[in-house]
């Protein structure tokens, strides 16, 4: 019988019919190299140790009953005693035998593929119960890297068999319901790449936080991978669409630069591998570049086309042959497993004491340490998941926006700065209250509540919240398209989920703030520049080709982001509105702003497109969506806003035109922002210009009665339901439908102003453009009410 013991088996010649004989991780390998390697996936030769030789190894080492008895009924809870059990147990195993057959066998193997003496491999664990779709075991048990002779080669393998007990696996089974004596243990032996000297790294076939799964999502770093799998570096990112892949499009959404402050490497004599820190230069850019970005993501589609589900890839590039490799790949089991068509609605369990009252922005509930920033330099002091608190906020503020758990302000109404962007973010706010900064107490424990309608209340103490979940797949068709407002990507995976027919409004201010975060004047005449000023921007763009090519690529990623969520959806994107004294707020910016008494309606818009102060700048924009039309997003429409006059238009249309960007051709539209007056007034030769209007009714209905909304003076008499600007929409509305054009509104929640909401459904509006903290409430509200 034992003669009939299979010790090893080549690589090549197993596939995931073999779990049982040599684990998961062992068959997926043999899968890819059998089946895809005709696909150009690499993976590198090797072999693998057979359960039935650990099994042969636990039965005449008599140990099996030892194991088993110290594991029964063993409380994983009791840290003391699983530590000590844990280590009784390697201890055992390693003091344990190979059978003289198992050695020979592994020894024979080794030697033929030890034909060099300069390679090196790695001795990685299998269980059978690893790498599964409901249960992956990723990192669980222990692999090593850089190995070499036979005799360390034996004591790798002995050294997996005895991980199969650490005490990370041993809860992790008991947690899983995977009795002990099942889970059989096999090592792969493989031909090292040399990513010490190159980069290797992770990649899913989804996103990992959301299961948006039209992407591959890569981490890489520097050196060896373990760098990555153990979580030691902040390493460089990389989404890419996947369906661009299939067009052989270009493909790469976003990049994001990691510190990548240390790599493993190749150690010496009894240390196989060490971390040192890397240079500056490998610091500050990426560690792959874009033909291997989207090699890889190839790759990650090929396996996922082979396995049919969602996969979690680790890889390797030899940095000597830049040859990728493929060292191991299972299911995802996180993201893959989860319900996306829900949503969700807060309410408080109990109430407690108000300390202030505002506006409600959004229907959460937010909760945190209260951090009163008075002044803008001191936002350094904002941490993440605490209670932004301030006067009032503008877009400098937006990047410690993002990391708040609520907004609290003294000042601004339902349509300013902090209400706008904390709907975009999907946070709650609560706005105007006047007395904030004064009567909430710095880093007092607080909670804010956006849960009851109109009125925002801020609570002492973290109170207690109970969640609604609603399934999106019940939601009522309405007459009526609902689209979004969307600033920030990172939450487009996210955000596609809901219920939408689109994006109405990409505001892209954020993107340019809180991602680039330099004037694109600066960029253009770098030279001009103070020295000082010059090396900020070269630091801060450096893992980029030059500066100019930082502002496009980051433009055209972030917009990209969302197109892409919400293929094939449309998604109308706004070229720039900064107004000048927003401009002058980013790096460089005060260099080349004019200073103006009031910017809402100064320089802005399509007179700034046009003059030869921004043209150059807005070139930028264009060529960013003209790069994003070529990945294949052709949902991707433009929107010119503010655009004063007729022939106004008539020479942005031409700008246009001249930046490559053609109205029609395509199917490329051009939207106009209808917030001016004249916009309403003139609107049909406006529409025989453009393909449509989206209303801006906060600025239609500050310019048509003439006030100022951030003012709390004259903030109760903005009102978009007023009967002037009614008539202006009424018009507006008539000619679009008379002439067949596109017509949108972005405003208000319908649940805000119900009156409202039935005029302009009775009117035939065709979409109504809101944030999404916005669009649940609408959408159920409109199921019920209309």
């Amino acid at each position: 019988m034992e003669n009939t013991i299979r010790h090893v088996i080549k690589l090549h010649q197993l596939g995931m019919k073999d779990i049982g004989l040599v684990g998961g991780k062992n068959a997926s390998l043999g899968e890819m190299i059998q089946n895809l390697a005709k696909l150009s996936v690499k993976v590198p030769p090797g072999f693998a140790t057979s359960t039935a030789a650990y099994q042969e190894f636990l039965d005449k080492n008599q140990i099996s009953n030892q194991i088993y008895t110290k594991l029964k009924d063993l409380d994983p809870h009791d840290l003391k005693n699983l530590k000590k059990t844990s280590g009784e147990i390697r201890k055992l195993i390693l003091s344990s035998k190979f059978s003289p057959e198992f050695i020979a066998a592994v020894t024979k193997e080794y030697n033929l593929l030890a034909k060099k003496k300069s390679l090196s491999f790695a001795v990685r664990s299998s269980a059978t119960a690893e790498d599964l779709p409901e249960a992956s075991f990723a990192g669980q048990h222990d692999s090593f890297l850089n190995v070499s002779g036979i005799k360390n080669i034996l004591r790798a393998i002995k050294k997996v068999y005895a991980s199969l007990f650490n005490q990370r696996a041993i809860i992790y089974r008991i947690q899983n319901n995977f009795p002990h004596d099942k889970v059989l243990a096999s090592a792969g032996i493989q031909v090292m790449v040399r990513s010490d000297c190159g980069s290797s790294g992770v990649m899913f076939t989804l996103d990992t936080e959301t299961g948006f799964d039209k992407i591959v999502f890569i981490n890489a770093s520097w050196g060896l991978g373990e760098s990555i799998v153990q979580g030691i570096v902040n390493p460089d990112e990389f989404y890419v669409y996947k369906p661009s892949i299939a067009l052989n499009k270009p493909a790469i959404l976003q990049r994001n630069l990691g510190s990548k402050a240390s790599k493993i490497i190749y150690g010496k004599g009894s240390k196989i591998t060490k971390s040192i820190k890397t240079t500056a230069p490998e610091q500050k850019k990426f560690c792959i570049d874009d033909l291997t970005v989207t090699k890889l993501a190839r790759f990650a589609a090929t396996i996922e086309n082979h396995y049919k589900k969602p996969m979690d890839i680790e890889w390797a590039q030899d940095g000597k042959t830049k040859e990728i490799y493929i060292v191991q790949s299972r299911p995802e089991t996180v993201r893959s497993q989860e319900q996306h068509q829900i949503i969700e609605r807060f309410h408080l369990k109990k109430t407690g004491q108000i300390i202030t009252k505002g506006h409600s922005i959004g229907q959460k509930i937010g909760q945190g340490k209260a951090c009163i920033i008075t002044n803008p330099k001191q936002m350094r002091l904002m941490q993440p998941g605490q209670v932004l608190v301030a006067d009032m906020t503008d877009p400098d503020w937006e990047p410690i926006m993002k990391i708040a758990k609520a907004i609290v302000t003294n000042r601004g109404g339902r349509t300013c700065h902090a209400a706008i962007v904390a709907r975009e973010l999907g946070i709650p706010a609560v706005v105007g209250c006047n007395d904030a900064t004064t009567k909430i107490k710095q880093h007092e424990p607080i909670t804010v509540s956006c849960a009851s309608g109109d009125l925002g209340l801020i609570y002492r103490g973290i109170l207690p919240v109970k969640v609604e979940h609603i399934k999106v797949a019940k939601l009522s068709k309405l007459p009526v398209k609902l689209c979004m407002n969307l600033a920030d990507p990172s939450k487009a995976f996210s955000y596609q989920c809901l219920p939408n027919d689109g994006v109405g409004l990409v505001r892209i201010e954020f993107i340019i703030n809180s991602n680039i975060g330099i004037h694109p004047k600066a960029l253009l005449q770098l030279k001009n520049l103070a020295p000082k000023l010059r090396q900020q921007i070269k630091t801060r763009t450096a893992a980029y080709p030059n500066p100019v090519e930082f502002y496009i690529e980051k433009l055209r990623e972030g917009i990209a982001t969302i197109s892409a969520a919400f293929f094939p959806k449309p998604v109308i994107v706004r070229f720039s509105d900064f107004k000048s004294n927003e401009y002058a707020n980013l790096l460089g910016g005060s260099d080349f702003e004019p200073q103006e008494e009031n910017p809402m309606i100064g320089f802005r818009g399509g007179s700034r497109y046009l003059s030869k102060e921004f043209a150059d700048c807005f070139a930028l924009e264009c060529e960013a969506i003209k790069r994003i039309l070529a990945m294949g997003l052709t949902n991707t429409q433009v929107m010119l806003p503010f655009v004063r006059t007729v022939e106004e238009a008539k020479h942005l249309i031409k700008l246009l035109e001249k930046n490559g960007l053609k109205r029609g051709k395509n199917g490329l539209k051009v939207i106009l922002m209808c917030e001016i007056p004249s916009n309403a007034l003139l609107a049909e030769d406006f529409l025989k210009i453009c393909d449509g209007f989206s209303i801006g009714s906060n600025d239609l209905t500050q310019l048509t009665l003439g006030l100022d909304r951030d003012s709390s003076l004259v903030a109760h008499l903005f009102d978009e339901r007023n009967e002037a600007v009614k008539k202006l929409i009424h018009h507006v509305i008539k000619v679009c439908r008379k002439q067949n054009k596109y017509i949108g509104i972005c405003g208000q929640a319908p649940s805000d102003y119900p009156d409202f909401a039935k005029w302009l459904l009775n009117e035939k509006i065709d979409a109504i453009s809101l944030t999404p903290d916005s669009i649940i409430e609408t959408w159920l509200y409109l199921a019920k009410n209309v």
